[in-house]
Parts: C-alpha cells; sequence; structure tokens
C-alpha cells in the first residue's frame, strides 16, 4: 500500500485569508432619529443639547456608522457636529449601514497591506469566512495581491477558481 501525500501541503500555493485582518473591536449604528422632533425634523437648538446630554464614553474604542432611520432630511453639518463629539472615543466614524462600515474598514485594511509576501507565489483567497467579510474586500484584496503574484484564484485549495496569471 502507497503512502498518501498531501501535494497541497507540499505546493508553493499561500492561503490569503480576509478574516485573519478582520479589525477588532465593536461595531456600533447610531441612529440619530430619537434627536429628531418626532423622528423626522431637526431642530438645531434641541438637536444640539440632546447631543450635550449624550455619554459620548459609551462609544470608547468602538466603530460607528452614524445613520438616521426615518425619511428625515438631515442636513450635512449635523453627522459632522455629532463626529466632533464622537472622535475623541471612537476608532472610525462614517455615514451608512453596518455594511458599509465593514467595507471602510476592509479599504483601510488592504489599503495598507504588505502583499510583498505573495510576490510571484500562487495566491488563493480564501472564501468561506465565519465573519463578517464585505464583498468589496475580496475585489480589493484580489487587485492588490494580482499586482505581485504569479497567480490569483478563489476558494480552497481542492476546489479553487482561477482568476488570474501573470503572462
Amino acid at each position: 500500500m502507497s503512502e498518501i501525500i498531501n501535494r497541497v501541503s507540499q505546493s508553493k500555493l499561500v492561503t490569503f485569508n480576509l478574516e485573519d485582518y478582520y479589525p477588532k473591536g465593536n461595531r456600533v449604528v447610531l441612529d440619530i432619529k430619537d434627536w429628531l422632533y418626532e423622528g423626522l425634523i431637526l431642530r438645531e437648538k434641541d438637536f444640539r443639547a440632546q447631543l450635550e446630554d449624550c455619554d459620548w464614553s459609551q462609544y470608547k474604542d468602538c466603530y460607528v456608522a452614524l445613520s438616521c432611520s426615518t425619511d428625515a432630511i438631515v442636513p450635512g453639518w449635523a453627522y459632522m457636529l455629532i463626529s466632533t463629539k464622537l472622535q475623541p472615543y471612537a476608532k472610525k466614524i462614517i455615514i451608512g449601514d453596518l455594511e458599509m462600515l465593514e467595507s471602510s474598514l476592509y479599504q483601510s485594511v488592504i489599503e495598507n497591506l504588505d502583499v510583498s509576501e505573495f510576490a510571484d507565489k500562487p495566491v488563493i483567497i480564501k472564501g468561506c469566512s465565519n465573519k463578517p467579510v464585505p464583498a468589496n474586500a475580496y475585489l480589493w484584496a484580489t487587485t492588490k495581491i494580482q499586482s505581485v503574484a504569479k497567480s490569483v484564484m478563489y476558494g480552497e485549495a481542492c476546489s479553487s477558481v482561477p482568476l488570474f496569471k501573470a503572462k
């Protein structure tokens, strides 16, 4: 009986898992509807008073997505004003939902990623994850890794989809 050889472990194939780069920290959606009159109208004096009464320290080390769940028309300065209150505490602040927040976080991570370890190697970008990795992160990772890799694939070593091969 011949020995079973694991050719995947012996190959030069490098697995890139976006989940490994998941930024740690709490994600919070801050819905400003409760600071609006009847959830719809921003009255500046009342709005500013609400902001002064808020305990901003509860957002310490959080990633914050600012949103309004009603159909209110919120002027841009309102979100800017909120960000001045959050700035000493929050790690990152965006206007949008959790998906937009995750995309923003991953964009920063991938922009700062050193891909030199993937130079002239076949790279597989792992597809499955248990964390909320946004679809855009896969695109950005592919583009970044493609600039140095010999080839780029998607999936698992046993069932990958070829995406790019250097000429």
